[in-house]
């Protein structure tokens, strides 16, 4: 009785309590400031998510389910505290992947246990119904997807496939259309045609097999440039994968998590690509930031940069009532998030009035910056969105760009012939002064040249984000 009143009152309580706290926590996600409090509600969620379902499982062996509760835990331990903050944009992929093999996995087991293990005769839709039948394939279709196109976008990001540009297979687009149709192909036989164990499990590895093919097909084209976009999308589709994966479980908590994840991801991914003035199908297609454009941009296409040393740049600062920082991708390979917030307080010491101007395809994935210098308890409301901060950078004293290079180039904003023409950026080049802190003059995912390194309120700072910061913080202590 106790048993029963827990699976049919108790654990759907349990479960609505912990879809308010998911929504709630992504809700508190969507701003810098509330962040923080934001996940830890979506943790808690899901810690009441796992418990109502074990609960509503009822009598079940937990030796396996406490193994995998243990080394999961085990393992977002160790990643929470040895991966760097450089890593974060990898693991993030790695994550959505590992919910992509989940949800292939679960499609896979259920139609196993129900069909073959049972040796059922008649179609999936006969044994379980139409909706399971659809459900399982979209399972195992979106979770192959997401598994493979996670685990290459992690390969490009660490730039062990091809250094990370893309790579362009001939006729890859009618390769993926055939592909597209063998797997609804797959998914028919599968579901509807097939009437014996062994005819639905050749179509359910069909389907698996093409779409595991298909996730690496899909990202390979996809450059440098785009993986803010690639990482917002796949968790996406980990999203979808888990909401399908819900209905095959009929577990209705995890269609709304899976639902919630899959629709905010859409929105981000949209977000991104109106920042970087793209289509989400030219994103898919393009093969942008390939071989043809990373062959410009290098040291001999410029003719009038300036370049000054951090002594001279002090003394800059020291007159300086306002500055902007511009983090960027550099920032986060330096480690330099704690430099700069150091000199950061020295500068503020002296009445200056500092922020940190935020693009949102800054770093290698969203939110990259607001999570790198949050670490470094950098205030939020210094935090701003690049909509906000670019009327002020006409009035700005000093502008220290770190790492960035795409971001703030005004080719996008003045060269019709350039690849990210149309692309808003944030406006630095306005200030009165620019100070480029940069290992050399070597082009950003775009691969094409920077304008901002030859205006003529612009200086470089050649070297190692960290290093230069430190220097500088040493010269205004003497100021």
């Amino acid at each position: 009785m106790n048993e029963t009143l827990l699976q049919r009152v108790i654990v759907p309580l349990v479960y609505l309590a912990a879809a308010v706290l998911f929504i709630v926590g992504l809700k508190l996600g969507a701003k810098v400031r509330s962040a923080r409090r934001g996940n830890a509600y979506a943790a808690l969620a899901m810690a009441l998510a796992i418990v109502g379902t074990l609960v509503h499982l009822g009598n079940i062996d937990y030796r396996w389910i406490l193994g995998g509760i243990a080394v999961g835990t085990l393992v977002g331990l160790v990643s929470a505290v040895k991966v760097p903050m450089t890593a974060m944009p990898e693991m993030v992929a790695l994550f959505n992947g590992f919910g992509g093999a989940s949800s292939l996995l679960v499609g896979i087991c259920e139609f196993w246990r129900h069909i073959v293990e049972k040796d059922e005769q008649g179609t999936v839709t006969e044994i379980l119904g139409a909706k399971n039948a659809v459900t399982i394939a979209l399972s195992i279709l979106i979770g192959a997807i997401t598994f493979t196109g996670s685990v290459i976008a992690f390969l490009k990001l660490q730039n062990r496939l091809n250094k990370g540009k893309p790579v362009l297979l001939p006729a890859r687009h009618a390769l993926n259309l055939l592909l597209g149709l063998g797997v609804i192909g797959a998914s028919v036989w599968f579901g509807f045609i097939a009437n014996d164990p062994q005819s639905i499990s050749l179509g359910a590895w069909i389907i698996t097999g093409i779409s595991l093919l298909l996730g690496v097909l899909l990202v390979i084209p996809i450059g440098g440039a785009d993986m803010p976009v690639v990482v917002s999308l796949l968790n996406s589709y980990s999203g979808m994968a888990a909401s399908a994966a819900g209905f095959v479980i009929d577990n209705n908590l995890l269609i709304i998590a899976g639902a919630m994840v899959g629709s905010a991801g859409l929105i981000l991914t949209q977000i991104m690509c109106v920042a970087m003035n793209r289509s989400l199908l030219n994103v898919l297609v393009g093969g942008f930031g390939g071989d043809s454009a990373s062959a410009s941009g290098g040291d001999s296409e410029y003719q009038n940069v300036k370049s000054c040393g951090v002594e001279e740049a002090a003394m800059i600062l020291e007159n300086a009532e306002s500055l902007i920082f511009v983090p960027g991708y550099g920032l986060a390979v330096a480690q330099a998030q704690h430099a700069v917030r150091e000199l950061a307080n020295h500068l503020e010491k002296r009445g200056t009035k500092v922020r940190y101007a935020i693009h949102p395809v800054a770093g290698r994935m969203p939110g990259h910056m607001n999570v790198l210098l949050a670490e470094a308890d950098v205030p939020y409301d210094q935090l701003v969105e690049m909509d906000v901060i670019n009327p002020d950078f006409k009035n700005t004293d000093v502008v220290i760009v770190l790492g960035a290079n795409d971001v703030v180039n005004p080719a996008a904003a003045k060269d019709r012939s350039s690849p990210i023409y149309g692309m808003p950026i944030l406006e630095a080049h306005q200030a009165r002064t620019v100070f480029i802190v940069k290992r050399s003059l070597g082009a950003g995912y775009a691969g094409i040249k920077n304008t901002l390194f030859e205006n003529d309120n612009s200086m470089m700072i050649f070297g190692d984000a960290k290093d230069v910061l430190q220097s500088m913080i040493g010269e205004v202590k003497q100021l």
